[in-house]
């Protein structure tokens, strides 16, 4: 694990963008159990990729696009053991992946970005991959 107050900027990057973060494992079932329409759920992570595509990504997604997750929740790799354990058993049949970026419909894994979607992709193509996927998988049925 990372020493937490080294984590805290980057736990911050989504949660000043409404992010809830989950940081046990009970937190996840609780609200992977009761969840209803769409979540975003991000892996968040220390790594370089995390920094440089996947957080800046994630963010300009979501400003540029009109269509918006009902939920957004976030677990951090490296300092919320727990917590990633358990939300990694949402996201198979994906092998653990950090960051990652997952799309849920009424608890339904239906949209995955593994890291190595993230490598070596710059946050403008990560945004643009997650806004389509945000248009597909979150604009209700009967507009």
């Amino acid at each position: 694990m990372y020493p937490p107050h080294l984590l805290v900027p980057m736990r911050e990057d989504l949660t000043s963008v409404g992010f809830e973060e989950l940081t046990t494992a009970d937190a996840v079932v609780n609200t992977m159990e009761n969840a209803e329409g769409t979540m975003l759920v991000v892996v968040n992570s220390v790594c370089g990729c995390a920094a440089g595509a996947a957080r800046p990504g994630v963010k300009a997604a979501l400003a540029a696009s009109a269509v918006k997750p009902d939920k957004m929740v976030t677990v951090f790799a490296g300092g919320d053991l727990d917590a990633v354990a358990k939300m990694r058993e949402y996201l198979l049949p994906y092998p653990p992946s950090s960051p990652a970026i997952g799309i849920f419909k009424d608890g339904e894994l239906v949209h995955f970005i593994e890291r190595h979607h993230i490598e070596g992709r710059s946050a403008q193509m990560i945004a643009q991959h997650l806004e389509m996927a945000l248009e597909e998988f979150c604009t209700p049925a009967n507009a």
